[in-house]
């Protein structure tokens, strides 16, 4: 399972991570978490995870999105780079999913 980093963040106070990559189920996986003093401070807790699964059913729709061939894993997973390579990626990635009528799960803990 090949993880492509979104985006990756080191301060004193706080450590971001945000990768996407595809599961053993053909499940499109967005993961991320915050740690560190500012998500506790922010949170009441430690760390901060939040993930969106994308069924495989629903992947099909990224491929006629992004103007790949259908199965182009590794396109995919680069023009979502290219477009989600920010600090907001979650929700700009959600949002992006609600406007171009893609069903996927979301969940978040601390």
């Amino acid at each position: 399972m090949n993880k492509t980093t979104l985006y990756k963040y080191e301060s004193e106070t706080i450590r971001v991570c945000i990768e996407i990559y595809f599961n053993e189920e053909n499940q499109l996986i967005f993961d991320g978490y915050d740690i560190g003093k500012s998500v506790k401070d922010c949170w009441g807790d430690s760390d901060y995870e939040y993930c969106y699964t994308i069924e495989p059913n629903e992947i099909d729709k990224f491929y006629t999105i992004f103007n790949l061939k259908k199965g182009d894993r590794a396109g995919l997973l680069k023009s979502i780079q290219n477009d989600f390579s920010v600090n907001e990626a979650y929700s700009l990635f959600g949002k992006f999913m609600k406007d171009k009528n893609i069903l996927y799960n979301s969940s978040t803990w601390s």
